[in-house]
């Protein structure tokens, strides 16, 4: 079955078609960082109207490249949580190709796409296992005791991570998106004489809250002003310190609790080379094992969404008669995915 998968739940263009008889994956994938850069953060009328503007080239693109419309068996795409306006461009996409071409449809959750991401290269981790779902817009852990059958161990009661190296970056008046920029600037140096705290460690629970690193940095940069490049780095090496502890920390206790010996990560944030190489060591020592995407598939594209939808779309499901896009969408609510269904997918 060759799916069709479109995502649009912010400010990328994702179009990709996933192959589940070869594992073959053919896709596309623009960005708007340079459109959105000069006010330093995500726009939504300017994503939903850049969706519009891209989307359709690339999807004509792309299906020249797999023989045609012909090719395809089904249609998945981002129904969320994300950008209400960004989703609808992709849904109606979507929808209107399927309904054209008479293919089944499904609305896929976009955290489940990068929860499954790490298996788009074949590396799909022994069930049960906890994942840490990392991005812009979340941080939660969460229980796979299998495949769409999910409960939340802990999430963020504030900002996001990654909505934390932003705004932190920002501080530190680094270009737009900060989140890479912080994290270069940070593994430029190896130490760092300023210390940030490590939220909600010396507490019981799996929550994250990270605004308070935050406005650590805040003070930080007022006491130091103006700042060289040298203070830059220092700042930046010593709150990724701090944000790699707390997620390191909450990750060893959440399969201490659970008593599972897997770990996914995922989502944007799962790039960071030291958050990788941090879990990497701590989850070696306990004789646990690390999973993780292909850096193409960190970040939000249209093969996870495909391979997402793949998955359930085998085992019937679809959403045909949904007319709706969901700004907020719990991973908890969604059905299970059949264990044999899984299996037979490359």
């Amino acid at each position: 079955m060759k799916v069709l998968g479109i995502e649009s739940s912010c400010d990328e263009t994702g179009i990709a078609v996933y192959d589940t008889e070869s594992g073959q994956i053919w896709q596309r994938l623009y960005s708007q960082i340079e459109k959105h850069r000069e006010y330093g953060g995500v726009v939504p009328e300017l994503a939903s109207r850049d969706h519009v503007v891209k989307a359709a080239p690339m999807l004509v693109d792309i299906l020249g490249e797999i023989g045609g419309t012909a090719a395809l068996d089904a249609v998945a795409y981002t129904r969320g949580p994300g950008l209400i306006g960004a989703l609808m461009v992709g849904a109606n996409l979507a929808r209107g190709l399927a309904f054209a071409l008479d293919l089944p449809l499904l609305g896929v959750h976009h955290m489940e796409g990068h929860l499954l991401a790490p298996m788009l290269a074949g590396d799909s981790p022994q069930l049960p296992f906890v994942a840490l779902l990392v991005s812009g817009g979340h941080t939660m852990l969460v229980e796979v005791r299998e495949l769409g059958s999910y409960r939340i161990l802990g999430e963020s009661l504030d900002d996001a991570v990654g909505e934390a190296f932003d705004k932190t970056a920002k501080l530190l008046g680094l270009p737009y998106p900060g989140g890479p920029e912080l994290a270069a600037l940070a593994d430029s140096v190896g130490h760092s004489r300023f210390e940030f705290p490590r939220p909600m460690t010396n507490r019981p629970g799996l929550d994250f809250s990270f605004s308070g690193l935050k406005t650590a940095a805040l003070t930080i940069v007022r006491k130091n002003e103006p700042l060289d490049d040298e203070l830059r780095a220092a700042i930046a090496h010593a709150f990724q310190e701090a944000v790699v502890a707390t997620l390191r920390i909450k990750c060893m206790r959440a399969l201490e609790e659970t008593g599972y010996r897997s770990l996914v990560i995922a989502g944007g944030v799962g790039a960071n080379r030291r958050l990788r190489s941090e879990l990497q060591q701590y989850l070696q020592a306990a004789g646990a094992r690390l999973y993780f995407p292909a850096l193409e598939y960190c970040t939000d594209n249209g093969a996870m969404i495909a391979y997402a939808g793949a998955l359930r779309l085998l085992q019937g499901q679809t959403d045909e008669g949904v007319s709706d896009v969901k700004a907020r969408w719990s991973l908890e609510s969604l059905p299970p995915i059949r264990r044999s269904t899984a299996e037979g997918v490359n």
